[in-house]
């Protein structure tokens, strides 16, 4: 059976973005795992060794308690949207959050980590922006971020972020695997600098993947890359946006306001950020 790790903060941001790891589970035949990981918090005594015992004890106690309280709650998630069929087990951990999911990813052979992220709000990130992204950047699984804002919708149109070169093939082939789960449509976008030439070297081999397969390639010239990327969700009523991690930087700034179009809104679909 497939893994889905799914971190929880306890936040609503984390209970919304559990929907799309039920729905998912139930898509691909899967288990969720979710995992807590909490730290000690800092002491400031000069004998610190004689309070580290206690201090220890009254964290984990707390935070085994929240985590009780919170599991029956995700099982009412999974009751609520007809899914308390899916096989749920929980993992409280105390450490590192990414050194952990590290860790749990090989050791369980996790397919997908699901999580909920908050979008930043002018230039500032929010705790769950930053660790979404690191998350991304740093753990070496696919990962399917949930804005807050984000309500589940059936995933049937799916927007990849290329540049259509040799070293986004491989992520190319596990997103169209994952609109296949969906039989979902896939839209290819690269967005060329306006001043700049850039050669199709390789799209004749890109032509070859997509043979008879639902999928359209586009190419849009302009500066504003994050702009013309949402008005490209918004024209083509995008579920999910799909990229290989060393686009990350399209994911950090398509959560900020695009300042250069004042467009007031962030994006408000699912992620997909597939490794390296």
């Amino acid at each position: 059976m497939k893994k889905i790790l799914f971190p929880t903060d306890f936040s609503e941001v984390s209970k919304n973005a559990f929907i799309y790891a039920l729905k998912l589970a139930e898509s691909i035949n899967a288990e969720i795992v979710t995992m807590h990981v909490y730290q000690l918090p800092q002491a400031n005594y000069i004998n610190v060794s004689e309070y580290l015992h206690e201090i220890y004890d009254v964290t984990e106690l707390s935070n085994f308690e929240n985590y009780k309280d919170e599991v029956p709650i995700l099982r009412s998630i999974a009751e609520a949207n007809n899914l308390d069929h899916i096989k749920i087990s929980h993992v409280l951990i105390l450490g590192n959050l990414i050194l952990e999911i590290q860790k749990i990813i090989n050791e369980e052979d996790i397919d997908f980590v699901v999580m909920g992220t908050k979008g930043a709000t002018g230039l500032k990130e929010t705790f769950l922006g930053t660790v979404a992204t690191k998350v991304m950047n740093d753990v070496k699984a696919v990962v399917l971020a949930i804005p807050e804002h984000c309500k589940y919708h059936p995933i049937e149109k799916i927007l990849f972020i290329t540049e259509y070169k040799p070293e986004d093939t491989a992520s190319f082939l596990k997103v169209m695997d994952f609109a296949k789960i969906f039989q979902a449509h896939i839209d290819c976008l690269r967005v060329e600098p306006v001043h700049h030439e850039v050669k199709n070297d390789y799209i004749n081999n890109w032509n070859e993947i997509i043979k008879n397969k639902d999928i359209i390639f586009h190419s849009i010239k302009g500066d504003d890359v994050e702009g013309i990327i949402l008005n490209f969700i918004d024209l083509h009523k995008i579920n999910l946006v799909a990229m290989h991690v060393h686009h990350r930087n399209f994911f950090e700034k398509l959560f900020e306001i695009s300042l250069s179009k004042k467009l007031a809104f962030h994006i408000n679909v699912p992620i997909l950020a597939i490794h390296e």
